[in-house]
């Protein structure tokens, strides 16, 4: 099909006003120079000499020719010798003066033509006298044409406020195409259809099939979805009209409406194009919804998307493409059939789109042949797109700060650390005694995971403060997971506990730094009690309030059970925890040489990899078999940890402990 964009304006309009703009600018300067010229344009005087010097020399007869002006008393005259010469005197000739100009100045004959006194009264031209009037009646003038342009621009402005902002693109400004988004195949798969119909619409006319008129692209914030939108723009042969959210929203009631009808009245006359819409969430949220009811501007502006979709008027060969990470709090009439036909999920990228994108982020960039994107991609579990492009970056600025010409894995490590912990608080000051419990703290949360064989592998331990905790201890996955099974979950609340209960088993008390231990290990018991139907006591019910709560649909509502089956709830979420800190404290008495060997290679080396804490499970005679490690490698880990000074007289409460382990990305069974 051929491009039906709007043809570009001509060449010559905008070289015709440039034109006119430097004229009017030129003829400005010239009267400006005429007016300098003619205020400043004087005749040339003479060598400045004093009154006294010039009656001197009139006495002595060696004046040849005087000009006198009689209105403010300059004097020119020339010697003899033919100098010129210029003074001031008084207005009106002293008798003196008159006397020996009468006998001592040469008048004019044919040998002295230029000789004799003249008197002159010089009186202004009519072109400098209507100069001094014109002059402050033109800036009048020009005063009141300028506060009439600006008057006219704001008018102007206020009169194009219903106007849409959405930006066109056209096939000559590719931009982004597909090739640059990594990964996503399917997704790429279903937004290459539209596209297709919009450049061959007979194809599919001719076996009656019907182009979706909306495409909604669902996702986590961070997976590229705006991405995807321009090379959707780069990649169609129809113009590509993008506009955000926002953009409809103004502070004159009624704008919004305006510019959803602007913006299709322009994709109309098109004839096929495709809209885009950024953050539609922000005007299409649920209406009647919340407290206080709807905002009265944000439904008129739905109301008119809605009818502009799906109204009397035909809108062939306009498809609407959005983006929203939202997709719970929009408008039901917004996602039925005839206006978003499809919802695009945009998921946080698998271990093969993760290779892709980290592949595609590191070109241009220096690096080690140590570097393999696959044991990356296999270290960042859960991390979007955006979060894998600051993972990258990061890793150069880390090679930059260490003085290298290339990013190693090294870098990768430190910036991994830094992106999902926090920076590094190696210059903390701890007592003897809080490293210690920290120590056996970490020990105790990895010893756990080393010997659950359905526990994800231990990678790296560390008493080095560490954003705002004390000490991590590091386990990650051999492959994507994306669901829990209940021996799964009970391995990760034993997990969880290992840290407070090696505490009570050494120094018989238990600290603050449990906190968020205690924590994610109760959130993953309530959820298999209300939510994952993993307890035998309440049954295969679903008690989870996951609703929007902000929308205020369910603020007045009471509770969808009991309060006996809330009763019940509670007590086995704790009879789960309870289980598993039995579970915990087994495995701890059980391999308590293993304990301590982890605790003092801690307080020796500060840092520890995961295969040197199966090394020394195996020591004390645990003989577990090593998982191998499927992130970074672990040599540079150990060698970081030697350089690092152990802290000493620490005065750090436990308490500001935040976080030891990470809940598992995508555990939901949904």
């Amino acid at each position: 099909m051929a491009n039906t964009s709007p043809k570009p304006p001509s060449p010559t309009a905008p070289e015709r006003s440039n034109a006119t703009k430097w004229g009017s600018w030129a003829l400005f300067g010239i009267a400006i120079v005429v007016m300098i010229a003619v205020l400043t344009a004087q005749q040339p005087t003479g060598e400045p000499v004093t009154y006294t010097e010039y009656i001197g020399w009139l006495e002595e007869g060696l004046v040849e020719s005087v000009v006198r002006d009689n209105v403010d008393g300059d004097i020119t005259f020339t010697l003899i010798d033919g100098e010129l010469y210029s003074t001031v005197g008084p207005v009106t000739a002293y008798e003196e003066e008159l006397a020996l100009l009468q006998t001592n100045v040469e008048s004019v004959s044919e040998d002295n033509p230029n000789g004799g006194v003249t008197f002159n009264t010089p009186t202004e031209s009519i072109f400098t006298s209507l100069l001094f009037f014109l002059l402050p009646v033109s800036l009048l003038i020009g005063f009141f044409w300028w506060m009439q342009r600006r008057a006219q621009g704001q008018m102007g402005g206020i009169m194009s406020v219903g106007r849409s902002k959405a930006k066109t693109y056209t096939t000559e400004r590719p931009g982004t195409t597909f090739d640059d988004v990594a990964g996503y195949e399917g997704v790429k798969r279903e937004i290459t259809e539209v596209v297709d119909f919009l450049k061959t619409p007979d194809r599919f006319a001719e076996i009656g099939a019907r182009t979706p008129k909306g495409m909604l692209l669902v996702g986590p914030p961070g997976t590229g979805k705006t991405l995807i939108a321009r090379a959707v723009a780069g990649e169609a042969g129809v113009p590509f009209m993008s506009v955000t959210g926002s953009d409809f929203m103004e502070m004159f009631v009624g704008v919004g409406a305006s510019r959803v009808r602007d913006l299709f009245e322009s994709a109309r006359k098109m004839g096929r194009a495709i809209i885009f819409i950024d953050e539609i969430d922000s005007i299409g949220r649920k209406r009647g919804a919340g407290l206080g009811g709807g905002h009265d501007e944000r439904e008129q502006t739905l109301n008119q998307m809605l009818a502009e979709m799906d109204g009397f008027e035909a809108s062939e060969g306009i498809i609407m493409m959005a983006a929203t990470n939202r997709p719970d709090i929009l408008d039901p009439a917004l996602l039925r059939p005839g206006r978003f036909d499809r919802q695009v999920v945009v998921p946080l990228p698998e271990l093969e789109d993760r290779v892709k994108i980290l592949s595609v982020h590191l070109k241009g960039k220096r690096t080690d042949p140590d570097v393999d994107t696959n044991l990356v991609a296999r270290g960042t579990p859960g991390m979007s797109g955006a979060d894998l492009a600051n993972l990258v970056n990061e890793a150069a600025l880390f090679a930059v700060r260490a003085g290298d010409d290339k990013i190693a894995m090294r870098h990768f490590e430190s910036a991994r650390d830094r992106v999902m912990l926090g920076i590094e608080r190696s210059s903390m000051v701890r007592s003897q005694e809080d490293l210690e419990r920290t120590a056996y703290h970490e020990a105790g949360h990895a010893l756990c995971a080393a010997v659950q064989d359905n526990h994800d592998p231990v990678h790296k331990v560390t008493i080095i403060p560490t954003g705002m905790a004390l000490g991590v201890t590091m386990t990650l996955p051999t492959e994507d997971r994306h669901s829990m099974d209940k021996d799964d979950a009970e391995a990760y609340m034993v997990m969880a506990m290992g840290g407070r209960v090696a505490e009570k088993l050494v120094f018989d008390e238990s600290s603050s730094g449990a906190a968020n231990d205690l924590q994610q290990a109760t959130n993953i018991a309530r959820r298999m009690v209300t939510e994952w139907g993993m307890s035998d006591v309440v049954g295969p019910m679903s008690l989870s309030d996951s609703g929007p709560v902000f929308l205020g649909e369910d603020m007045m509502q009471s509770k969808s059970y009991s309060p006996d089956t809330a009763r019940l709830v509670d007590e086995e979420i704790r009879n789960t925890l309870v289980r598993a800190e039995d579970r915990c404290r087994d495995l701890l008495i059980e391999y308590r040489n293993g304990l301590d060997l982890i605790a003092r290679a801690l307080l020796e080396h500060e840092t520890i990899s995961g295969d040197e804490v199966y090394r020394l499970l195996n020591l004390s005679g645990a003989n577990i078999t090593s998982v191998k490690d499927t992130s970074f490698t672990t040599d540079s880990v150990t060698a970081a940890a030697a350089q690092v000074t152990p802290p000493q007289d620490s005065t750090e409460d436990d308490a500001t402990e935040a976080a030891d382990i990470d809940e598992p990305a995508n555990s939901s069974a949904d």
